[in-house]
């Protein structure tokens, strides 16, 4: 999505050591933002880190980061602004699925999905507000994105409660934006649901469905997301990168409050 312009923006993005959270932070590096990796995978992250670097300029950077916690987002953020001069984009995408039929899952599991889940993207909301808020460190407004899923809209075996926190992380952007509209902070909330993505994570829930005989097989489960996605193909890493960089560009300056469907029609 080369036509979107970031050039002198600066973002945070959780969970960019990998996956879809590395994709974001290399299109928006790509669309012109300085970006600040987050994540608890330090050797990973600084790797990301320093080949945006070398592709893009120097300016980015890496912050350890334990997203469940309080004071270490505080610090996240303060980094993040240390380092870029200024932070006005804000990517939620840290998160966990742990596959499990509801009549065994463990009461640790539950509470793990919604450390991450949840009660991190409601501290990256949080925390993104106070630093882009008029009185805020940043002070500038900007865009937050949190990263739902298409879980949140539809009823697949196995993710009840992945999917229940991604339902939560959609009401959670809605009340954000209201919030941050009322009280004049001049940050966008939105979110975005994207598709299965053939990463790490999401072939590990293909292959976990097929273990606990949802599916006969890994490529089985994979074969009933395609039969549910009029797209006819899983998503891809850059399919949802591209919408984070819409979302934060000027383009999107008058959206705020949506949940972004990135499926191919999977959860309509």
């Amino acid at each position: 999505m080369g036509s979107l312009d970031l050039s002198g923006r600066r973002a945070l993005v959780t969970g960019g050591a990998q996956g879809l959270g590395e994709g974001m932070a290399k299109a928006l590096a790509a669309a012109g933002a300085k970006v600040v990796i987050s994540d608890l995978q330090k050797d990973a992250g600084e790797k990301v880190a320093d080949a945006l670097d070398s592709e893009y300029g120097a300016g980015n950077g890496f912050v350890a980061h334990d997203i469940t916690d309080d004071a270490q987002w505080e610090n996240a953020v303060v980094a993040a602004n240390d380092i870029m001069g200024g932070l006005d984009i804000l990517v939620n995408n840290a998160g966990i699925e742990i596959t499990s039929l509801l009549t065994e899952v463990t009461a640790d599991e539950i509470r793990k999905m919604l450390e991450v889940n949840v009660l991190g993207t409601t501290l990256g909301v949080k925390w993104g507000l106070r630093t882009m808020r008029p009185e805020g460190l940043a002070g500038q407004g900007g865009a937050i994105i949190n990263i739902a899923s298409v879980a949140a809209t539809i009823a697949f075996p196995g993710i009840a409660v992945y999917s229940a926190t991604k339902s939560a992380v959609d009401r959670l952007t809605k009340v954000a934006a209201m919030e941050s509209g009322k009280l004049g902070y001049g940050v966008r909330v939105n979110c975005l649901y994207p598709g299965l993505v053939p990463t790490e994570m999401g072939m590990g829930l293909a292959n976990d469905c097929a273990q606990l005989g949802l599916f006969e097989s890994p490529e089985a489960a994979v074969g009933a997301v395609i039969a549910l996605t009029p797209a006819g193909r899983l998503g891809e890493v850059a399919d949802m990168a591209d919408a984070v960089v819409f979302l934060a560009s000027d383009e999107a300056r008058f959206i705020t409050g949506i949940g972004l469907p990135v499926d191919g029609g999977m959860g309509m």
